[in-house]
């Protein structure tokens, strides 16, 4: 197989990454034999610039990355430009190469909303998003086109409707029967941590969603479904977004 050209993820740290392997599954099934994906780990962001001007004129041109933990929204500035959409959220999961430069893009709510369609009901009409990062503001731009009312739960005070971890109580979370957990906790290996709610506020009528999908089953689902809800990964999220991805690398416009 000739490698022309070379996608990646890029990201702090990937040991836990399922993207390699699916879009090498993916690949063979498109019969795409002129392409490879690769993990890109960086500590910081510091000469991304210059890198990726480097990558995109070698001869196996890098032509498209996903971007992940902790990179969604700080990578926007090194970019010559962003889609409405990403612009919008205010986070990028993918960006690309073109002949004016990288520009950024988000397909991290159209995953979302894929995945969440099929089990979402109308009791879903108040959701609590726990964190602030470029997938917890994915999450809110796509509930909030569904007409969800969206509340984050965070540890510190940010520009959307807040409240601390520490006033969440069982009677607010009876209100809200869906519940996005958009953190890496409990992400392999750290797999028996989880964020703590009130877990007797939860009912049979509660979907909860961790995006975290390596474990299957973390600690924070498995919590939820000992209390009687509904649970759902990150899994179909992340199958819908990488394909969501591939369509608007290889998009001629």
């Amino acid at each position: 197989m000739s490698i022309k050209r070379r996608f990646g993820i890029l990201g702090q740290s990937l040991s836990h990454s399922h993207s390699p392997a699916l879009f090498a599954d993916r690949f063979k099934a498109w019969g795409v034999n002129d392409a490879s994906y690769e993990r890109f780990e960086r500590s910081d962001l510091n000469g991304l610039e210059n890198w990726l001007k480097t990558e995109a004129r070698s001869p196996q041109a890098l032509t498209g990355l996903n971007i992940t933990i902790p990179y969604k929204q700080a990578i926007i500035p090194l970019l010559k430009d962003v889609t409405f959409k990403a612009r919008a959220i205010g986070a990028v999961n993918a960006i690309k190469s073109t002949s004016d430069g990288w520009i950024g893009h988000n397909t991290d709510s159209e995953g979302f909303l894929k995945a969440l369609r099929p089990v979402l009901t109308s009791a879903h009409e108040r959701a609590l998003i726990l964190g602030n990062g470029g997938a917890a503001a994915a999450v809110r731009y796509a509930l909030q086109s569904l007409g969800i009312e969206v509340i984050h739960v965070t540890r510190s005070p940010i520009e959307w409707k807040a409240m601390r971890y520490e006033t969440l109580n069982a009677s607010y979370l009876k209100h809200c029967k869906l519940v996005v957990q958009c953190t890496p906790v409990g992400t392999y290996p750290d797999d028996e941590a989880y964020l703590k709610i009130p877990w007797e506020g939860l009912t049979h009528a509660h979907l909860i969603v961790d995006l975290v999908y390596n474990p299957e089953q973390t600690a924070f689902l498995k919590r939820a479904a000992s209390a009687g809800a509904k649970t759902m990964n990150g899994k179909s999220m992340l199958i819908a977004q990488a394909e969501a991805a591939w369509t608007w690398w290889n998009a001629t416009t």
